[in-house]
């Protein structure tokens, strides 16, 4: 392809936000068409963007490419004779398939997933929101803010009235509105598939709200995400120590989650 260049093709992807892979060829042997350094980007989708080799290795990096967006975990691959497979045992973190290409060749392949950092969506207009925006804005992550609420230094994308985003289960929402709309808040915050919502707000008040959510038909399982207090206990005072301490609470959950994604098992 002339003028191809698979990094500008990767970032590219990157600026799309879609998740996908990056493959590279780390290793061959004997007669193969990949070559050790080609890279390709493989969406979620399956589209190969670049050259890896033939039919067999293309179908091994898109199971492989599969499995790493779902463990958001790097994976180590070799596409191997079927002969080969079946005498030796699994390397390591090494995992084999078989190949049935005539020119018998081996390809190892390294293939390394990226997903766009978690959204934190933040509800309300006050200091700690604020804070909030800035803080998270320095750790990486997407913030999402009502219009029309101070986000101080941070790059942020706005939330339109009507237009909620599609947050995943990775995501999170802060309710900080403290008095403000805290009904309509909650309502679009728990309208979202964030896998946690939280609330700047004693236990007590959110007991009370959460049993009017309830009697207004929100769903049960969806007001089982609601966690108030927001953020860890220590003891903070001003809107950045809070701020901190709701932050310091996402992280933990974040990585938590990343060390033990959905249907893998730990130990």
């Amino acid at each position: 392809m002339a003028g191809f260049d698979i990094f500008e093709e990767i970032e590219r992807l990157r600026r799309e936000g879609a998740p996908f892979c990056v493959a590279t060829v780390i290793r061959t042997a004997d007669a193969t068409s990949a070559k050790a350094g080609a890279k390709a980007a493989v969406t979620g989708a399956g589209e190969i963007i670049g050259h890896l080799g033939g039919a067999c290795v293309q179908r091994a990096v898109c199971a492989a490419s599969t499995e790493a967006l779902s463990e958001g975990a790097p994976r180590l691959i070799s596409v191997r004779p079927s002969e080969t497979v079946v005498t030796l045992e699994r390397e390591a973190e090494m995992q084999l398939y078989k190949s049935g290409c005539p020119s018998g060749g081996t390809v190892d392949l390294l293939i390394e997933p990226w997903r766009a950092a978690p959204c934190l969506m933040i509800h309300g207009a006050t200091p700690i929101a604020r804070a909030l925006a800035e803080h998270a804005a320095l750790m990486g992550f997407r913030v999402i803010m009502e219009e029309g609420a101070e986000a101080g230094q941070a790059e942020v994308a706005w939330l339109v009235e009507g237009q909620m985003p599609a947050l995943e289960p990775r995501d999170f929402v802060v309710v900080a509105s403290q008095g403000r709309g805290d009904i309509a808040a909650l309502q679009a915050a728990l309208a979202t598939q964030a896998g946690r919502v939280t609330m700047v707000a004693s236990c007590r008040k959110a007991e009370v709200l959460r049993e009017n959510l309830a009697a207004q038909g929100v769903d049960v399982a969806r007001l089982a995400v609601l966690k108030s207090p927001a953020g860890l206990n220590i003891g903070a005072v001003d809107p950045h120590e809070i701020a901190l301490s709701i932050l310091a609470e996402i992280v933990a959950w974040k990585n938590a989650h990343a060390a033990h994604p959905a249907g893998r098992k730990s130990g």
